[in-house]
């Protein structure tokens, strides 16, 4: 046998064996998940529902999910892909977005601020929020086909 095809056959075992052991450590994970799982908590299943477990089911391996407030649904355990975590309890607004706006025109500066980098106090760079500010169509009419959009053709005169 050549040295090329053992080598070969070494690394296809190799990334065989790395392939699986990441699969099988992901389903345990996931087993393990799905056995802790306890009425009260909020999860989603594989298909995008979300609910609050209200009974489990040992035997059966039944997850019983109240979507709604007296809408209750029966799901088989395996059918439960993640818990959902709690919302996080948002501070006043007001106080954010003061120091927020504050902390961000501290640091890069304001629109306003922006001068054309000479000293003497000549007039400050206006800076368009779009792009229509920068196309300019004055005297090329001619270039311009019957719909009004420009004629990307060449450059040559009729």
């Amino acid at each position: 046998m050549d040295f090329s095809f053992i080598l070969i056959l070494v690394l296809a075992a190799g990334a065989m064996f790395l392939m699986t052991n990441r699969t099988r450590k992901q389903q345990r994970e996931a087993q393990n998940f799905r056995s802790l799982l306890a009425p009260g908590q909020e999860v989603m299943t594989g298909s995008g529902m979300f609910g609050t477990i209200v009974e489990v089911d040992e035997e059966a391996d039944i997850i019983t999910i109240e979507s709604t407030p007296g809408v209750q649904s029966r799901w088989l355990r395996a059918a439960i892909a993640k818990r959902v975590d709690e919302p996080v309890e948002e501070t006043e607004e007001g106080d954010l977005e003061a120091t927020g706006d504050e902390a961000t025109t501290s640091a890069y500066g304001s629109a306003a601020s922006i001068s054309s980098g000479t000293s003497d106090g000549a007039e400050d760079v206006v800076v368009p929020d779009d792009l229509s500010g920068l196309s300019d169509d004055a005297g090329k009419g001619d270039e311009r086909d019957g719909s009004g959009r420009r004629d990307e053709g060449t450059d040559s005169t009729k």
